[in-house]
């Protein structure tokens, strides 16, 4: 579903401390489908990892 080095862009988050917010991009890390988690380098610099499964959505970028 997510490959390495797709670029995203976060949708939303379910992680009220985050200072990410929505249109905010990065670039896949890795995606463990067992636990449906994305992990994301963002451009800001954030590592937060997104829980799919559990209110985070993102988008896939041209």
């Amino acid at each position: 579903m997510y490959a390495a080095g797709q670029r995203i862009a976060l949708v939303a988050t379910a992680d009220p401390h985050t200072h990410l917010r929505p249109g905010d991009e990065g670039t896949v890390r890795r995606y463990d489908a067992d636990l449906d988690k994305l992990y994301v380098r963002w451009d800001s610099g954030s590592r937060l990892s997104m829980l799919l499964g559990e209110g985070d959505s993102v988008r896939l970028l041209p």
